[in-house]
């Protein structure tokens, strides 16, 4: 019969104490390593992902293109207009255009604040098909700032582009949609006059510089003008005279 085994000295003995944090301390170093690793391999996931969905560089021009108009084809432009879980009103003037690749193009869209509280949106564009957004030239956007609204302000925002002539053949329609979304921001845009005629016209002097011709498509020359006098009325109805 064998003796009883007899427990020995240290054997109900809690752990180290300074084992057990160093322990600790090598674990927590190896979730960081781990995290910085995880967040490494995102980067070209978020550079795909924001190229899908027209998140990167969305604050700035389009690089201008040097091209001629070519006459020979057009292309069928759709403009979409969306709100995400926003109390606004969003819509395209015109929302459907043909152009000439190479043509200066504006269209306007109609923007309204219809809550009773001051907000600020940020417009994200996407294309369709995505491809098409290689082409399509933005040389002055609303999109490229956050625009922010007083409580029941409706205002009218351009886009002046361009669609390079280089678009291939195949793509005979384009669809450009714009989502705004909610971002916190302040009331500082400009409030003392239409800025439409503005915009457009230091648009059509930067494409002007590059190429020879009118500026702006003749079916669209009139068109700032006449968003800027509805603008007007809109703010000062004894403008209307």
């Amino acid at each position: 019969m064998s003796a009883p085994v007899t427990p020995g000295p240290n054997s109900n003995k809690p752990d180290d104490p300074k084992r057990s944090n160093r322990v600790l301390v090598v674990k927590l170093a190896l979730v960081v390593v781990m995290m910085f690793g995880f967040g490494y391999a995102l980067v070209p996931f978020y550079d795909q992902i924001c190229k899908a969905t027209g998140l990167r560089d969305i604050d700035v021009a389009d690089t201008k293109v040097n091209t001629q108009v070519d006459a020979s084809r057009s292309v069928r432009l759709e403009f979409d207009a969306n709100v995400n879980k926003m109390p606004w009103q969003f819509r395209p003037l015109t929302p459907i255009v043909s152009v000439h690749p190479g043509e200066l193009t504006q269209v306007v869209y109609e923007v309204e604040n219809t809550s009773d509280r001051p907000m600020t949106g940020q417009a994200v564009p996407s294309y369709g098909p995505q491809r098409a957004g290689d082409y399509f030239k933005k040389l002055e956007c609303f999109c490229f700032t956050k625009q922010s609204f007083a409580p029941h302000e409706k205002r009218l925002m351009p886009v002046v582009f361009v669609i390079d002539s280089h678009l291939p053949a195949d793509i005979t329609t384009i669809t450009l949609s714009y989502t705004f979304f909610e971002v916190e921001g302040n009331l500082t845009h400009e409030r003392d006059g239409p800025p439409l005629a503005r915009i457009a016209e230091r648009a059509a002097r930067r494409y002007s510089n590059e190429r020879d011709g009118p500026p702006l498509a003749p079916q669209y020359s009139n068109e700032p003008e006449r968003a800027a006098q509805k603008y007007s009325n809109e703010r000062d109805p004894a403008s209307r005279t």
